[in-house]
């Protein structure tokens, strides 16, 4: 029998030093490598001191012949889009079981931050959890499977989505259709333009991830402490 595909990738402990009270899980893009989007940790380390963060490499070599892929493009049907992004999510959900009990941390303190096909993976997974992430962000992504998430919403994390209007990759639209989706299905959702960029992270980007990061993990504590009160 195969053994299940496991997920690896490289870490920044929290600048703090000591265990981290916080996880902030970075999802690389199409032919990328976790090394590619762990360079926004340090970014937001000084707003998250205790937080680590730590960006997997996807579970599968890119059809392109470099980097990884959580799923794959070379067939643009979006049934079969759907259906590797729903073999990938079942990977990265056991990732993200396996590192929050690895660590002693609860879902009210891990956050997913995606770029481009990472964020299509970050927003699929999240509402489909059982237990509410403190946050999620996607840069330049797109919803997948869009009819779908209203019958199989769990969870309703805040998210923030960030696209430039300027994007040739993923379409700037695919902005609009994901916010309006993930609002139906009852889904908080931040939704920023960045005029003139292209497809990738600016410096803007970065300030809005940082700040929506920092209110998000303060607000996830007062609802788990509300919580153990009542």
């Amino acid at each position: 029998m195969p053994q299940p595909l496991t997920l690896s990738g490289p870490e920044l402990t929290p600048a703090a030093g000591g265990s981290a009270r916080q996880l902030v899980m970075l999802l690389h893009g199409y032919g990328a490598d976790g090394r590619d989007l762990l360079g926004l940790a340090p970014h937001w380390a000084r707003l998250l001191p205790h937080a680590a963060f730590l960006a997997p490499d996807a579970p599968f070599p890119c059809e392109m012949g470099f980097g990884y892929q959580w799923f794959g493009f070379e067939d643009r049907d979006p049934a079969s889009i759907a259906a590797s992004a729903l073999a990938a999510a079942a990977i990265l959900d056991g990732f993200i079981d396996g590192e929050l009990e690895r660590r002693g941390l609860d879902e009210t303190r891990l956050a997913l931050a995606g770029f481009s096909q990472g964020a299509m993976m970050a927003i699929h997974v999240a509402p489909r959890r059982p237990r509410t992430l403190a946050g999620v962000i996607g840069y330049s992504g797109a919803l997948v499977a869009p009819d779908r998430l209203a019958s199989e919403v769990r969870t309703r994390p805040p998210i923030l989505l960030v696209h430039g209007d300027a994007d040739p990759v993923v379409p700037y639209r695919e902005l609009t259709a994901a916010a309006a989706a993930l609002r139906a299905a009852g889904i908080t959702v931040q939704a920023e333009t960045r005029p003139g960029l292209a497809h990738g992270i600016d410096d803007a980007c970065l300030r809005l991830g940082g700040r929506f990061l920092t209110e998000a993990f303060r607000a996830s504590a007062d609802q788990s402490a509300q919580a153990g009160v009542s």
